[in-house]
């Protein structure tokens, strides 16, 4: 719905006010801060119509006003003034993201998000493609078979294959030399769909072999993505986030189990740009005090992982976007020459 200007002037400056100091906004103190040149009374009037269209609420404890999540997110969508990093800032970050080993770039990346947001920073890791350059079949004994495979990159992965037939090693040669000399450089996505029509052609057994093959890759080859969190601690000093038990246990709970989070961060490597999840608004947010900002970054131009800041919904977004974004452009440089 869109506003007239008078109700975006002071939905903003009440968002701004609250940001700033935490406290329920009255109609003074928005007259005062607003700029307007209207009436107390206009004032209530327009603060009831906001709160009537669900963008502020009024606490028990306190006449004046807050924002709700849907306040907020018309506050990002259309009313914030981001704040630009300059150059200096832009050129010290830089130095922090030396090209090195993926792994330490991520770590130093998370810290560098948490660090300047004085939030947590989480950074998804590089997503390993499904893609297998050659499979091997090792008999280890009857019924167990470990499936080795190599990616493009050298990379290694295992997996013990537990069978209803006894396959001799001679049948495990040729299910893989099959699988390499017709389907290598694919993903096993790629290759379950191709097996799929070309299974009636092989013998029962080895059909059967492949697709748990194809299976258990694919499986072990996604165990690979995982997160790294830093500056959890930041979050226990905002009291928006840790002002009762119940709050604490959902917060740390969400970084515990970390499903929910990679959901969030998949979401968001998929829409491209910075993105701003609130909490009340998102089922992928467990809190309603809580926001997360992310932005994808890329390796040799290609969407590879997420990451971003996790902090309250009472947060300084105009600060704290291009944070995430510079980092997530950092991130991209750094890895791409490591």
């Amino acid at each position: 719905m869109q506003l007239e200007p008078r109700a975006q002037t002071l939905l903003k400056a009440l968002v701004e006010r609250y940001i700033a100091d935490g406290q329920p906004v009255g109609s003074r103190a928005l007259s005062k801060i607003s700029g307007l040149d209207v009436s107390p009374a206009t004032i209530r009037n327009i603060m009831a119509d906001l709160e009537e269209m669900g963008y502020v609420a009024s606490p028990h404890t306190s006449a004046g006003r807050i924002p709700t999540p849907r306040g907020y997110r018309l506050f990002v969508d259309t009313l914030l003034t981001v704040q630009h990093i300059d150059e200096q800032a832009a050129a010290a970050q830089h130095m922090r993201l030396p090209a090195q080993q993926p792994q330490k770039i991520i770590a130093n990346a998370a810290q560098m998000l948490s660090s300047l947001s004085q939030f947590a920073g989480v950074v998804q890791s590089p997503r390993r493609e499904s893609v297998f350059q050659q499979i091997e079949f090792l008999r280890l004994s009857e019924k167990r078979i470990l499936l080795v495979i190599v990616d493009p990159r050298g990379d290694v992965q295992n997996r013990l294959l537990l069978t209803e037939v006894d396959y001799s090693p001679s049948q495990l040669t040729q299910s893989a030399n099959y699988l390499n000399q017709n389907y290598a450089g694919l993903t096993f996505d790629e290759v379950r769909q191709r097996l799929s029509g070309e299974l009636r052609q092989l013998r029962d057994d080895m059909g059967k072999l492949m697709q748990v093959a194809v299976e258990a890759g694919s499986e072990a080859m996604a165990e690979g993505d995982d997160m790294v969190i830093a500056g959890e601690r930041n979050l226990l000093s905002v009291t928006d986030l840790s002002s009762n038990m119940s709050s604490l246990r959902q917060m740390f709970e969400m970084f515990e189990q970390k499903t929910g989070l990679m959901q969030l961060l998949d979401v968001s490597s998929k829409a491209g740009g910075v993105q701003i999840f609130i909490g009340g608004e998102s089922k992928l947010v467990p809190m309603d005090e809580m926001s997360v900002v992310t932005a994808p970054y890329e390796v040799n131009g290609r969407i590879v992982g997420t990451l971003g800041v996790i902090g309250p919904t009472r947060m300084a977004y105009e600060r704290v976007i291009p944070i995430v974004d510079i980092t997530a452009k950092l991130l991209s440089n750094a890895l791409s020459q490591s």
